[in-house]
């Protein structure tokens, strides 16, 4: 069994229709504009955090801060700007096709390279595999691959989105899998927070680095996993900021915005945190306790559940043995 592939001719009239359409319509300015700026915000985040073990020969950067918390803030403002032109563009009606897809290769940037690049980069890895021998540890190489394999998962993620979000809640109010964002903002808070207590408090040594770095690298593999794992998560912002919610969901979030003005760095470390193991912890609770409930915490939606029936052919009958297992 394979996919039907419609004509040439016809593709072709499709794929000039859209370009006639793009070009009679134009561009969105502001909703393009900040889409851009979260690709550009992630573009920062990269260059800033690649100046991270260089010396500063007596010059030290704005308010004190590192190379790594100016990278982790860039992320920041990419997620603030990320949040911003999905609404600008449904306010001034102007969603189309293009915004979508800018979307996605801004948030890549961002959302999955930049903050694979900050991770190493708190680490300092170095070179492994091409570099001298102090460099080309066991330990190097794992986080190394880690960051690989977290690009990848986020790419992944995007792309799975792009095909899957209408299936993922009818409502939107949650998603299949840790949103890139999430993942990102769990990476980048913990990123502060280490610059905060432990550099800016001259708290170092050999076994505190070894166990932050440690940490942040698993953390970094736990985030990779959740965005390809199909547990449910809640989209925060249309389930409680949108419309009435209960008084306790108020008291809540007002006690939350309380202690992020008192201690930033750890609010936003354990809410990032939270809200990455939510999900699975709640799945594997209500699996021992409720097992019924456990069911809805899942998405079991498939890539092929987009395809249409119509859109099947049957192959050939030397086909036969293997349709099972498409």
């Amino acid at each position: 069994m394979k996919l039907r592939i419609s004509d040439q001719s016809k593709g072709g009239s499709n794929l000039t229709s859209r370009r006639k359409r793009l070009t009679r319509r134009g561009i969105s300015v502001l909703p393009t504009a900040l889409t851009l700026g979260n690709a550009l915000c992630g573009f920062a985040a990269i260059f800033v955090a690649a100046a991270a073990h260089r010396p500063q020969n007596g010059y030290p950067l704005p308010m004190n801060w590192s190379p790594l918390t100016f990278a982790a803030i860039f992320i920041f403002a990419g997620m603030v700007l990320d949040g911003l032109d999905g609404h600008v563009a449904r306010l001034t009606k102007s969603t189309s096709d293009l915004g979508e897809q800018l979307d996605s290769m801004s948030d890549m940037v961002t959302f999955g390279v930049a903050p694979a690049f900050l991770c190493i980069q708190l680490v300092n890895v170095g070179l492994p595999f091409f570099g001298p021998p102090q460099d080309d540890s066991i330990f190097n190489r794992v986080a190394l691959l880690v960051a690989f394999i977290y690009v990848a998962c986020a790419a992944l993620r995007l792309a799975r989105f792009n095909i899957e979000h209408a299936e993922d809640s009818p409502d939107h109010t949650s998603f299949k899998g840790l949103p890139s964002p999430g993942a990102a903002g769990t990476v980048a808070s913990l990123t502060l927070l280490h610059e905060h207590f432990l550099r800016q408090s001259g708290i170092e040594g050999y076994w505190t680095l070894s166990l932050t770095a440690g940490v942040m690298v698993f953390v970094m593999l736990t985030a990779a996993i959740g965005m390809v794992s199909t547990f449910r998560y809640t989209h925060v912002l249309n389930k409680y900021a949108k419309g009435k919610v209960p008084f306790h969901t108020l008291a809540y979030g007002t006690i939350l915005l309380i202690l992020l003005m008192v201690k930033p760095q750890l609010a936003m470390a354990i809410g990032f945190s939270v809200y990455a193991l939510s999900a699975p912890f709640m799945y594997y609770y209500n699996k021992i306790f409720n097992p019924a409930k456990a069911a809805d915490l899942v998405v079991n939606t498939d890539l092929l559940d987009s395809v249409e029936p119509e859109d099947l052919v049957e192959d050939d009958e030397d086909d036969t043995p293997n349709r099972d297992a498409i």
